[in-house]
């Protein structure tokens, strides 16, 4: 591919990618941060788990990308009487013209290409793993049958870290599922009046459909066909490799607030995200900056922490922010 070439890509990814944010923009107020991590792990065919208070907007962030980008949407409650079956769908006894019985297969919500999983802590885990098991496969599987799903395929689960009572808190093993762990917090002041004017008047926010499904599906190729240079990706291996405390290469906070580090799917994270981070910033390679720019977001899921760091009330954020500014470039 040619440099010109080259340069219309990432001409017509960044055109694209602020079409996007600009558009969402007009719905959410404020909230840059998530609305463009949630935009990267699209591009990087991952899949966002959400946390934030109740009112914050979080189910509208999804709804509102899923018309701007002219997707298939369905969202499912989670709640604990919830099936597996009333997520992945299941077989029902059919009869045709001569009497004969069969059985037809009738797909459920997660058939569509954003899948809203509200409240996901509030579903047993039998429900929860169908629901990781499509996410990690893009498939499912009814009977002796696999059913692909349809791509773009992008699961954002969302979460209340306020009402842990009668939630089944997902396992640290499935939590490693997800791309990024975004968090959305409580509006400012400035932001709380530009809400109610826009939630208050006589006329909702409306938004238009800026991308079709194949440029969405083009913006992914172009994520990944951006080149990482050799003491980049090194950066990323030591970065993951410090956040684990029996490694050589282990923070020294890690080996006090750390039972277990960041899996080899956080350092995939990185690098995914890291491309998309530097097709937005104008780059037609990765720097160590993007790197850092993903960091928090593909790793704080990934951390688990010991009941000395409760104790202390040590976040994984503080552990991660701690290793970057010491972690040396080369």
């Amino acid at each position: 591919m040619s440099t010109i070439e080259v340069a219309q890509r990432i001409a017509q990814f960044q055109k694209n990618f602020h079409l996007v944010r600009d558009e969402v923009a007009r719905v959410i107020v404020g909230n840059d941060d998530v609305i463009a991590g949630v935009m990267t792990c699209l591009l990087a065919r991952g899949h966002v788990l959400l946390e934030g208070i109740p009112g914050v907007g979080k189910t509208k962030l999804v709804q509102t990308l899923a018309d701007v980008l002219h997707l298939k949407f369905s969202r499912i409650q989670f709640t604990p009487d919830l099936m597996p079956g009333d997520i992945i769908g299941t077989s029902i006894v059919r009869e045709d013209e001569g009497g004969r019985k069969y059985f037809e297969f009738q797909p459920g919500p997660i058939f569509a290409n954003m899948v809203l999983a509200d409240e996901v802590n509030r579903a047993t885990p039998k429900t929860q793993s169908s629901l990781l098991e499509a996410m990690q496969e893009n498939s499912v599987s009814a009977g002796k049958t696999t059913h692909p799903l349809e791509q773009p395929f992008f699961v954002l689960a969302t979460m209340n870290p306020l009402e842990m009572e009668g939630t089944y808190p997902l396992p640290e093993a499935q939590l490693d599922r997800f791309f990024f762990k975004l968090k959305m917090g409580f509006p400012g002041v400035d932001a709380l009046h530009e809400v109610l004017d826009r939630t208050t008047q006589s006329r909702d926010p409306h938004v238009e459909r800026v991308l079709r499904q194949g440029e969405i599906l083009e913006m992914r190729d172009t994520a990944r066909e951006v080149p990482i240079a050799r003491p980049v990706q090194d950066y990323a291996i030591r970065l993951t490799l410090a956040t684990h405390p029996e490694s050589e290469h282990g923070h020294e906070l890690a080996k006090k607030y750390v039972r277990f580090g960041a899996s080899p799917r956080g350092t995939q994270a990185l690098i995914l995200g890291a491309k998309v981070h530097a097709l937005i910033a104008d780059r037609a390679h990765v720097a160590i900056e993007d790197v850092k720019a993903v960091a928090l977001p593909a790793l704080r899921h990934r951390l688990l922490l010991n009941f000395e760091a409760e104790a202390d009330r040590v976040d994984a954020d503080a552990i991660l922010t701690r290793i970057l500014d010491q972690l040396p470039a080369g």
